[in-house]
């Protein structure tokens, strides 16, 4: 059975290839503003459904596939932080990360479609939180971090699996979901859908 991961982030890309999966990528634009009043958790979920319903619906209905969609955040105070895409909010998330925990939550969402004729969609959807401990930062720090860029386009504006780990001093939870996908938690889901590895 063909995976297809609804997403353009090289990042799951890398820990499926590592893992030895074998996937097409399908990526998919996605309003990916929160509702008022929503809780995060709720949030995640819902955006990593959409992001999965949304590759569904793009794919040719010849045979059968499962689509992963996932939707990573950084929770701190019951506020998301998302994307910067600005070296000032870049550096304000990092000086609110300073010497203290928070969480990664990811929802991931898989979809198993089979070839036209067959029973409709069925959805899948979990949550993997992984708690964060950052180091105190300094001022210098946080600067020379931004100007390698790496924080722009990452959740919290930090890459655990970059320069961002150095600042690191533990987690509590699964590290691949830092990253932007739970490894283990999708691997179970996928089996519990029928799927498995190619044979080497």
């Amino acid at each position: 059975m063909k995976l297809i991961l609804a997403s353009a982030s090289p990042r799951r890309a890398e820990i499926l290839t590592a893992a030895g999966f074998p996937f097409e990528v399908v990526p998919t634009t996605t309003d990916e503003s929160r509702r008022p009043g929503e809780a995060v958790e709720t949030m995640v979920e819902r955006l990593a459904e959409a992001k999965a319903r949304a590759a569904a619906s793009l794919r040719s209905a010849s045979e059968a596939a499962i689509i992963i969609g996932a939707d990573t955040v950084v929770e701190l105070d019951g506020d998301f932080l998302g994307k910067p895409g600005t070296p000032e909010a870049a550096r304000a998330m990092l000086a609110r990360l300073s010497g203290r925990s928070h969480r990664v939550l990811t929802g991931l969402a898989l979809v198993r479609v089979m070839p036209s004729g067959a029973p409709p969609l069925t959805m899948h959807s979990e949550l993997e939180g992984t708690r964060v401990w950052f180091a105190p930062l300094t001022a210098e720090e946080i600067r020379d971090y931004v100007a390698t860029h790496e924080p722009l386009d990452k959740a919290g504006a930090y890459a655990i699996q970059g320069f961002g780990g150095r600042f690191v001093e533990r987690i509590e939870g699964c590290y691949f979901n830092v990253v932007g996908l739970p490894l283990a938690r999708l691997y179970r889901m996928l089996r519990d859908l029928g799927w498995r590895p190619p044979k080497s």
